[in-house]
């Protein structure tokens, strides 16, 4: 493609509209509109009355229920490994498979994650 006709085609393309000067002259001859306020009726108000939100119960997926069992039925904590293994995993997986279960129980309040030194940690229901 020659650099002429590229540079012609581009200009198209960045072409801008002119203004208009006649927007101004229609801006300026609009007929005004004269502007009617009906008042409201107002009937006896209606009083609500105030109604008490509960706390939504945890709906918990089978994988994060079996999780849950395990963790109480061990009460001195137990690591994710230990958890996936007692849930029947392999050995190779059995740390990532329940570590997504415990972070959803734990933002459910449901299990307390406990720091050990480096990167231990043990979970304890609550």
């Amino acid at each position: 493609m020659r650099i002429s006709h590229k540079r012609n085609v581009q200009r198209k393309l960045h072409k801008q509209k002119p203004l208009l000067s006649n927007t101004v002259l229609a801006v300026q001859k609009m007929p005004e509109v004269e502007l009617v306020i009906d008042t409201a009726v107002v009937t006896d108000p209606i009083i609500s009355k105030p109604t008490t939100v509960s706390k939504p119960i945890a709906t918990l997926t089978p994988k994060q229920q079996q999780v849950l069992d395990i963790v109480v039925s061990h009460t001195d904590g137990l690591n994710p490994k230990g958890i996936g293994l007692q849930a029947g995993q392999e050995e190779a997986k059995a740390a990532s498979w329940a570590t997504g279960a415990l972070k959803k129980l734990t933002e459910e309040g449901l299990v307390e994650r406990i720091q050990l030194a480096g990167n231990k940690v043990l979970y304890k229901a609550l």
